[in-house]
């Protein structure tokens, strides 16, 4: 693969990952009410359920998600569902009173959160399965070795723009909050993934 099908290809999708989404959405969350860590784990999370998106492109069972209306559907409204639930926890949280100092022993429950935010992302799925294929060359090599390199070019600006959010937004949430604050930032991070399950209802294939 020439480099010039990968400034294109960067050049395309960069702006994808740069619109606030399902994923943005869930990061700026765990940052704002965690502080840095938790966003990094989050980031961490969801660039692992891109990493199965790569791994099913290699393997070819992205195309079988994308002949299938009722797979991706399915898939689609789980991320809803599991986005609507995140959010519910939130905003109950805001409205218990309380002052709350912020865990720093979650790492595992952040990561699997945003493993699975990503991995039922349409947004994200649709850029394996609509766009990585149209930066292929069919007849120019080894396919598989040209969807990895992609992937990893995807990977890659996911990785800069999402860790770059979480230091961004990390200092708001560090240490003890007082009551009003906590409310404050935990409703607001409730709403942020309730848009976020918004944008996954808007996604058609």
């Amino acid at each position: 693969m020439n480099t010039h099908t990968l400034l294109l290809f960067s050049a395309t999708v960069l702006p994808l990952v740069c619109t606030p989404g399902p994923d943005m959405l869930f990061i700026a969350s765990q940052a704002v009410s965690g502080g840095t860590p938790a966003g990094l784990r989050a980031t961490t999370g969801v660039l692992s359920g891109y990493c199965v998106h790569s791994l099913l492109v290699a393997l070819g069972l992205a195309a079988v998600v994308a002949a299938s209306p009722i797979l991706f559907e399915a898939i689609r409204w789980a991320g809803i569902t599991y986005l609507i639930y995140l959010a519910c926890k939130l905003i109950r949280a805001a409205l218990r009173p309380g002052d709350l100092v912020v865990p720093h022993g979650q790492a595992g429950n952040q990561l699997y959160k945003g493993f699975l935010t990503s991995l039922l992302n349409p947004k994200g799925m649709m850029v394996y399965i609509a766009i990585l294929p149209q930066f292929m060359d069919r007849q120019g090599g080894n396919a598989t070795l040209q969807a990895i390199v992609l992937s990893a070019a995807f990977l890659f600006w996911c990785a800069v723009v999402y860790y770059a959010l979480c230091f961004a937004l990390g200092r708001v949430g560090r240490g003890r909050l007082s009551d009003t604050r906590r409310r404050l930032i935990d409703g607001s991070a409730g709403g942020m993934v309730l848009v976020a399950a918004g944008f996954m209802a808007l996604v058609r294939q």
